[in-house]
């Protein structure tokens, strides 16, 4: 049966840049929610200093839970080699820092969409970035997993690999057990594409999902795009929502991953409206995990 994790979306400024909110009142307040684990974030405030670490996992262990889940995004079809050799630096920094915290899986990205870039050259970028990581993550046990993403929170450009045709070529790229797919179906809508068709495309290569819902508010996802470029993280039109209200349909999505006896982590990334708004969407997936395992 699935384990189930949440993400700090809510709070995100707060506990990545102004500290107005705690990493202790983070895990005080998830810790009150039916779940089993935190899916972390690497920008944390704090988490820069390595002897940080231990301790939040002891605090996150004392609370019931567990880090199975780091979330990060490197750049790797930046076109300057050193640029790229740096943040092959940090996934590895990143890598270092899953293991500490007693997790298993650690994302990657491909890289920004740079108009400059052709398709052939961010695909060999990105895989050739990944393979120098995992090589480094082979070590540790840990799994990298690359995200049908959208956008970080503080690019200009979209993910290289959005589309499904640039993000299946990637994985296929790369065929090791310590890599693999962490799906989000909302990200496919950004794409202008269907969750359910990529979803079947990676069934077998998925390690880890992500649970959102998103809505499109006061505009069109021909809208999205003209706005999506050359302005930091999501655009003004998209929203993060409750999950089971959005376009998500998550009963065909649970119908095909339990097919493929999936059995690893869930984790929310949505509630962008309060605790309230989380406790339902944990609520959600949870029945639906009941209901399908």
């Amino acid at each position: 049966m699935p384990k189930l994790a949440v993400f700090p979306k809510a709070f995100m400024k707060a506990l990545c840049v102004t500290g107005e909110m705690t990493l202790d009142e983070w895990i005080d307040l998830a810790s009150e929610l039916e779940i089993d684990g935190l899916e972390w974030y690497a920008g944390f405030l704090g988490m820069e200093d390595s002897n940080n670490w231990s301790r939040y996992r002891n605090r996150v262990s004392d609370a019931g839970l567990e880090i199975p889940m780091m979330c990060c995004s490197p750049d790797f079809t930046h076109p300057d080699p050193v640029f790229r050799k740096e943040q092959i630096r940090k996934q590895k920094q990143w890598i270092d820092m899953t293991h500490a915290l007693g997790g298993r899986y650690c994302r990657v990205l491909s890289g920004q969409r740079r108009p400059e870039l052709s398709l052939d050259e961010g695909v060999k970028l990105a895989v050739d970035s990944i393979h120098e990581c995992l090589d480094y993550a082979r070590t540790l046990d840990i799994t990298l997993i690359l995200e049908n993403h959208y956008k970080d929170d503080f690019w200009k450009f979209p993910e290289f690999a959005q589309k499904a045709a640039v993000f299946c070529q990637i994985v296929e790229a790369i065929d090791d057990p310590y890599f693999g797919v962490n799906y989000d179906p909302s990200n496919t809508f950004l794409a202008g594409e269907d969750p359910l068709e990529l979803l079947e495309k990676v069934k077998y290569r998925i390690k880890t999902m992500h649970a959102s819902d998103r809505y499109l508010v006061g505009g069109t996802i021909e809208d999205l795009r003209k706005m999506e470029d050359n302005s930091e993280g999501y655009a003004s039109v998209l929203r993060h929502g409750e999950i089971g209200k959005g376009l998500n349909d998550y009963d065909a999505i649970f119908t095909t991953l339990k097919s493929v006896h999936f059995d690893s982590w869930i984790s929310i990334e949505d509630g962008v409206d309060g605790m309230d708004q989380l406790k339902r969407s944990v609520d959600f997936v949870n029945r639906k995990i009941q209901q399908y395992w």
